[in-house]
């Protein structure tokens, strides 16, 4: 029976950089600029971001932890069929190019919610605000909980100690940094997050035996998935469930959902705004195919021999954490970055 391997010292030192990094851009923005004094820059940014920046935050907002351990194992049992999600980012992104942003941003909201009540009446306002914070209390915490286990496993650090750090770290920096600080920490830690999948992938093809091999094993294993047009609601994922059902998702989380409604508003001008949704577009393919990629680079190494027989292995969360300690123990410094990987997705929830 294989043995998991531990961080070293070279891992504990790149994670930390990650957490004291996130820490340092919030009190550079709490002691710049306006020092967060004003409403509309604590929680808009002096609407004066640019549409880089903005782009990566809003691909950032909701590519967690959760995403970036699920979809591996997900690809890894069943295929690439789930890639097809990606074609519901198209609708999923004009759409509220073109039909949200124009209206918030011209009636200079401060929340989607203020359009509830402008359109509606101030119980519908609050209604809306109440279902958004169950929803994303909800959410947080599936985000928070996925990375801490992770560390948990590969670390020994204690699972409850792991989610309180997080939550503090990102609750410190965005009290202090407001708006701008979460942007920026958004940019640098989406950065981290595809640098820490990026060196996985590279490292598990090396592992394999090269490209021609990794190629070989996937096919013969048959999880390169074509477009499945079964109409069956009830079969595991088809073209129509991800790339149409997809768009409802997309327009959810991107269309009204307050975290991007409030990033949308922060830009310098409208064009911007629309601009960082289109920028989004090729952000959200990039993390989507890195993730699908870490589940097939998974399957090269370890075929139908799933990991998940081994004693210690106890969740499905775990088998991405269990490849990157497996695979990559002779490389010290991987492992910690690519749980910085981790961290830096949860980083946003916390």
């Amino acid at each position: 029976m294989r043995t998991i391997s531990y961080f070293t010292t070279v891992d504990f030192v790149l994670f930390a950089l990650l957490l004291v990094a996130s820490m340092v851009i919030g009190l550079y923005y709490a002691l710049s600029g306006g020092r967060q004094r004003t409403t509309q820059e604590f929680l808009l940014a002096d609407r004066s971001m640019k549409c880089l920046p903005l782009s990566l935050s809003l691909m950032a907002s909701f590519q967690s932890a959760v995403a970036i351990v699920g979809t591996p194992a997900e690809v890894y049992a069943n295929g690439t069929q789930y890639w097809f999600i990606g074609c519901s980012y198209i609708l999923g992104l004009l759409i509220p190019a073109h039909i949200f942003i124009p209206v918030f941003y011209r009636l200079q909201l401060n929340s989607a919610y203020q359009y509830l009540e402008l359109r509606f009446c101030k119980t519908v306002r609050i209604c809306g605000t109440i279902t958004f914070i169950f929803q994303m209390v909800i959410y947080m915490g599936v985000g928070v909980y996925t990375p801490a286990l992770a560390l948990n496993a590969v670390t020994g650090f204690h699972l409850w100690g792991a989610v309180l750090a997080t939550g503090l770290i990102c609750t410190v920096y965005t009290t202090l940094g407001g708006l701008k600080a979460v942007i920026w920490t958004d940019v640098f830690q989406t950065l981290v997050m595809f640098a820490g999948q990026l060196a996985v992938i590279i490292v598990g093809v090396q592992q394999v035996g090269g490209l021609s091999d990794f190629w070989r094993k996937i096919r013969e294993g048959d999880r390169i998935s074509s477009i499945d047009l079964n109409p069956d609601p009830t079969v595991r994922h088809t073209f129509w469930t991800l790339a149409l059902g997809g768009v409802f998702l997309m327009l959810s989380l991107y269309g009204v959902n307050q975290a991007q409604v409030q990033r949308y508003l922060s830009s310098r001008t409208e064009k911007e705004a629309i601009m960082s949704c289109y920028m989004a577009f090729p952000c959200l393919q990039i993390a989507l195919g890195l993730s699908c990629l870490m589940g097939l680079v998974m399957f090269a190494c370890y075929g139908d021999n799933s990991t998940l027989n081994e004693q210690f292995f106890t969740s499905k969360d775990q088998m991405v954490l269990y490849f990157v300690m497996d695979m990559l123990q002779n490389f010290p410094g991987l492992p910690g970055l690519f749980v910085a990987c981790l961290f830096s997705a949860s980083l946003r929830y916390g």
